[in-house]
């Protein structure tokens, strides 16, 4: 299973969007979601979305961040905006999969990207 992603650079008030595909011998996807490290911290989780269900932010990006799953389940969007210096990070795509003829969910984690937000 692979998760993928891009990212970029953007100036402060912008937007960017990034994008997360799952793809592999995939039964079943129970939750995808965002994560970020900002710089000297912890990774933290940025959104998550659950089957059917609204997906949740973190208070620093509510009502500037919106994620995403299309029809499908495997993609997973991030539009961002207004974007904030402390915005400043590497994320993550995560995703907890069932393979095809496993019976454990496993957990998965994209490479990273990172976002520069400069002003």
């Amino acid at each position: 299973v692979q998760l993928q992603r891009l990212g970029g650079a953007v100036q402060v008030g912008g937007f960017l969007r990034l994008s997360c595909a799952a793809s592999g011998s995939i039964s079943e996807i129970k939750l995808m979601a965002w994560y970020r490290q900002l710089p000297l911290k912890q990774r933290e989780l940025v959104a998550g979305i659950r089957n059917s269900s609204e997906a949740r932010y973190a208070d620093a990006v509510k009502g500037r961040f919106t994620a995403t799953r299309d029809n499908s389940g495997n993609m997973l969007y991030l539009q961002m905006d207004s974007l904030k210096p402390e915005d400043t990070g590497v994320y993550y795509c995560n995703a907890h999969i069932r393979p095809v003829g496993a019976h454990l969910w496993e957990n998965h984690w994209g490479q990273g990207t990172l976002v520069t937000v400069s002003s």
